[in-house]
């Protein structure tokens, strides 16, 4: 069983995985969407659930650096919520404060071009905050 993280963003998620005893993130892919049809995801998350044999779906949720909700984490909030009830499965919303970030800083330093590092940006966030996510369920084992 594994635990799957999405980075949701406005047009794309970014997908990630975790190995089945739950201690490293690998980028899976970005998933193309309409969040004004929040259903539009629905066919090819399915497919991933049911391949990986996921048990958990982690949302990274991107609150102000100050800890407060803005418009972007409440979107993703809803999001979250639908999520659980399509797929009858725990779902958890995650801090991704600085992920963006930091996926960007890492990209830069492997010196990928703008255009590479579009169409990895996503999924490299959603690896940051599921290895995150992992690390801390580690620790209080």
């Amino acid at each position: 069983m594994r635990i799957l993280c999405l980075d949701v963003g406005s047009k794309t998620i970014g997908v990630a995985i975790s190995d089945p005893f739950k201690i490293t993130a690998q980028a899976l892919k970005t998933i193309q969407w309409d969040e004004n049809d929040m259903s539009s995801a629905d066919e090819v998350l399915r497919q991933i659930i049911d391949e990986y044999a996921v048990e958990k779906i982690i949302v990274g949720l991107p609150k102000n650096m100050d800890g407060s909700m803005g418009e972007r984490a409440e979107m993703t909030q809803i999001y979250a919520n639908r999520l659980a009830r399509q797929f009858a499965m725990p779902v958890e919303l995650y801090d991704e404060r600085l992920s963006t970030i930091s996926a960007e800083r890492t990209l830069l330093e492997a010196d990928l071009s703008r255009k590479k590092r579009k169409k990895v940006i996503d999924q490299l966030s959603a690896v940051i905050i599921l290895q995150n996510y992992l690390d801390q369920l580690n620790r209080g084992r």
